[in-house]
């Protein structure tokens, strides 16, 4: 199973300028959804969320509230949900019934 990195972008602010993350928007287990604010980052005078990479939980979290980041890091992990799996086997079922049914007529 792979792991969603959850990556903190270049922000284009000055080298020399302290980013931290502020606050996780989420805990270690919780479900998220692709797209939503997961982690509020400060960088001086400003405010920056990073989206959360895909739906699924929280599977780690690498880097605390208050800790020094620097852009490309990785935060932490989102395990995402396989959708397609559950699905195929009720599609499998389906068409195998149908296909027994329509022999029997």
């Amino acid at each position: 199973m792979r792991l969603a990195a959850i990556v903190l972008p270049d922000l284009g602010t000055d080298p020399d300028m302290p980013i931290i993350v502020s606050h996780w928007h989420a805990g270690r287990g919780e479900v998220v959804w692709e797209g939503d604010r997961l982690v509020e980052i400060l960088a001086g005078p400003l405010t920056f969320d990073v989206a959360a990479p895909a739906t699924g939980r929280l599977a780690k979290i690498r880097i605390r509230e208050d800790e020094p980041v620097r852009p490309g890091s990785i935060l932490g992990y989102v395990d995402p949900d396989d959708e397609d799996d559950g699905g195929e086997d009720d599609d499998d079922e389906t068409r195998g019934a149908g296909g027994r049914g329509e022999s029997n007529r």
